[in-house]
């Protein structure tokens, strides 16, 4: 997978946006994603020493499993280490990089007020 096909997978939802945040010629191809409505980051797309590379949002419990259970998710690089993971995207099933994309999307969603 390249780093457009990946951005792709994550504009799935409408509220989902691609900025470049980083004006900064060693961070301008930073793809952060996040929400239109609310601002938040769900992802950020990266190359790190080479591999194509996507950090994510993720609660301290389920992160804590999938680095135990998977070599290709770690720490966040530059992020949180509790609330974010890394993934080497090109290791990842596509099945399950998609559920990871759509969790972090979820948990940085706008809260919606009850009537």
């Amino acid at each position: 997978m390249n780093r457009n096909d990946l951005i792709k997978r994550c504009l799935v939802f409408d509220d989902a946006v691609e900025t470049y945040p980083f004006k900064d010629k060693t961070y301008g191809e930073y793809a952060v994603l996040r929400h239109k409505s609310n601002g938040k980051w769900f992802g950020l797309v990266f190359y790190l020493n080479e591999k194509l590379c996507l950090n994510l949002k993720c609660n301290p419990v389920d992160s804590a499993i999938l680095r135990d259970e998977y070599k290709f998710i770690t720490p966040a690089w530059h992020m949180n280490k509790v609330h974010w993971i890394m993934i080497d995207v090109n290791k990842c099933p596509v099945d399950l990089l998609d559920a990871l994309i759509e969790a972090s999307f979820n948990l940085t969603a706008p809260k919606r007020k009850r009537k």
